[in-house]
């Protein structure tokens, strides 16, 4: 008996492997993904903004770190004792203007640089649900879209349900900005070699109701898949439907029943490198795997021979490993197992 219903998944068209360089932008799916991509020595940069669930944000972000853009005194406002963004995640508020302009400003600058440079942009949007911030909102020009509110009165925004057009045009617009020529970037474009990956997260926003979170989906599901159907660089991976309509089941999501939790995250993972890695990079990706186990080990004597045995070893592993894969940097692995010999 079948108990969930399996489906094909398109291969990237050129898979990835640890030599590229791969940029994150989007939801809390976004660092869960990131968090594996890194685990596993993967080249990554993620949420240059913080975490971004709307697609305008999500565009804007994109939009400063192309630009280069520098935040001001003028672009933040003090809520609750703190300076904060209405373009960023709370994580680049500051207790001052000082404190939160370093921390945007140089997110920018290393993001620009690396975007530049990128093989892939992975996007997760999680909702086309949007809050405009009103005339009472502080420091800001009223219509446009906050990315957090930062736990700011209700009657400071106005919430609306983007179109699938203006959602389309908007992550249009991003694309060609990013990947045609112009007089700004040059004949080449800002990086025209740059494909996009492009993900809709499967993390529930019940929050908005359950009809309000379906309509979201598939505004979001509609807008993606004309992007993909008018970019041949562009690539949709279904980890929403791999969620909602594969697993298709409570057990898969945490007890807020809205975040999928580790077994659901796990199975969507294994469908992301089946479908966007090679062989060569899965089987890299292994032995990775096992050295992380080995650093996580916890002896039941740290002073025994056998764990002496056991640390010699995977140093003497980790250490072929990176000579025959130059492009890894496993410097924290070696030091860890060096130090942990020498405590022995």
């Amino acid at each position: 008996m079948k108990f969930h219903f399996e489906f094909d998944i398109k291969k990237l068209h050129q898979p990835i492997n640890h030599k590229h360089k791969m940029l994150l932008i989007g939801s809390c799916f976004t660092e869960n993904i990131g968090a594996k991509l890194r685990k596993h020595k993967f080249n990554v940069l993620e949420n240059s903004h913080g975490i971004l669930f709307n697609p305008v944000s999500v565009a804007e972000a994109v939009g400063d770190c192309i630009n280069n853009k520098t935040y001001s005194n003028n672009d933040l406002f003090c809520l609750n004792e703190s300076w904060h963004s209405w373009k960023h995640h709370s994580r680049f508020s500051g207790m001052s203007v000082e404190e939160s302009l370093k921390k945007i400003n140089d997110s920018i600058a290393e993001t620009h640089q690396y975007l530049k440079e990128a093989d892939y942009l992975m996007i997760t949007l999680g909702s086309s649900w949007t809050y405009t911030l009103t005339s009472k909102a502080a420091n800001v020009q009223p219509g446009s879209v906050a990315a957090n509110n930062h736990k700011a009165p209700s009657d400071w925004f106005e919430k609306k349900l983007l179109s699938a057009e203006e959602t389309f045009s908007v992550l249009d617009a991003m694309v060609q900005n990013l990947q045609s020529p112009s007089e700004r970037h040059g004949r080449a474009g800002f990086n025209p070699k740059i494909s996009i990956i492009f993900t809709i997260s499967p993390v529930r926003h019940l929050r908005e109701g359950v009809i309000e979170n379906n309509r979201s989906k598939a505004v979001l599901i509609q807008a993606v898949h004309q992007l993909i159907e008018k970019y041949e660089r562009a690539y949709y991976f279904p980890a929403y439907e791999l969620v909602i309509d594969d697993l298709r089941d409570y057990r898969f999501y945490a007890e807020d029943l809205v975040h999928p939790n580790y077994a659901a995250t796990e199975y969507v993972w294994e469908k992301f490198t089946a479908a966007c890695m090679n062989e060569e990079t899965r089987e890299l990706m292994k032995h990775i795997a096992e050295i992380n186990l080995a650093v996580s080990h916890k002896p039941f004597n740290s002073q025994s021979s056998q764990h002496k045995k056991f640390l010699a070893g995977y140093l003497e592993k980790t250490m072929a490993l990176e000579k025959v894969n130059a492009f890894l940097d496993m410097k924290e692995e070696k030091k860890y197992f060096e130090g942990a010999l020498k405590g022995c």
